[in-house]
């Protein structure tokens, strides 16, 4: 019987599924079918709603866009890099873009899915980055909006709560139970798809920094700096991040592999 009642919850969970590709693979080659749950409208409508109201309540503290010379630099990778992301989806550079730099001590980036940008100064003010290693974390952050990793996981909590909520009602499991359930389901199903993201996004990252006629080879000296921070202990940003030196060594394959675009994207730079 508890066979039926997890064959009928997967079943579910898969009708539910829309296969698709969000990008076209580049010359890096990111070409994993993704398993969709929800539209990219509704998603990219609670993103900006999210995003706005992050960016608000950092304003009424006085702690947006507060160094012009800061935001002018962040913005005008930003726009370099969303210039080449037609490479990857015709859609994306019509996209309501924005991008804010948030004074906090965190390193940290990250684009919401829809393309809203948010760089920490702790980021820039700790690492110190060159253009290119700032091209690498947003070309980074860009590439998760780009492949919709936000959407995927989404779609993926919302497949897990439909096999947890049938579950349940086979068992008759009481609701710590289904929590407990629900955080074996985290551990051992999103934090490696997680990874997978972080890879993807990487490989990705170094082609728009390209193509935009930035060093890919920053990439790999801005994740040394990374995990250098904090007395050699990696920021809290890499916490469900690939392994640092395997995260490392694939860098260097995908850095070489995109340079050519690069040596000919910097002559029109």
């Amino acid at each position: 019987m508890m066979k039926r009642w997890l064959l009928l919850a997967s079943l579910c969970a898969l009708a539910a599924c829309q296969t698709v590709q969000t990008t076209t693979p580049g010359l890096v080659g990111v070409n994993r079918p993704q398993s969709m749950m929800i539209s990219s409208a509704e998603v990219n409508a609670s993103a900006e709603a999210a995003y706005q109201q992050q960016v608000g309540g950092a304003a009424k503290k006085g702690q947006v866009n507060r160094d012009p010379a800061q935001v002018e630099r962040v913005r005008r990778i930003a726009q370099r890099l969303i210039s080449q992301t037609g490479a990857f989806r015709p859609d994306a550079p019509a996209w309501k873009w924005e991008t804010n730099v948030i004074s906090a001590k965190e390193v940290n980036a990250w684009c919401m899915p829809g393309g809203k940008i948010a760089v920490y100064t702790g980021l820039i003010e700790r690492l110190q980055p060159t253009d290119d290693e700032l091209a690498a974390v947003m070309g980074h952050e860009i590439a998760h909006a780009l492949r919709e990793h936000g959407r995927e996981r989404v779609s993926q909590a919302q497949a897990q709560g439909m096999i947890i909520s049938v579950l349940g009602v086979a068992t008759g499991a009481t609701q710590g139970t289904l929590d407990l359930t629900q955080m074996v389901v985290e551990l051992t199903m999103n934090l490696p798809n997680s990874r997978e993201h972080e890879t993807e996004a990487d490989r990705i990252g170094v082609e728009l920094a390209a193509r935009a006629g930035y060093d890919p080879r920053g990439a790999i000296t801005l994740w040394e700096k990374m995990g250098k921070v904090g007395g050699g202990q990696p920021p809290e940003f890499l916490s469900t991040h690939p392994n640092h030196a395997t995260r490392i060594s694939d860098l260097r394959v995908y850095s070489a592999k995109v340079l050519p675009l690069y040596e000919a994207a910097r002559p029109r730079r």
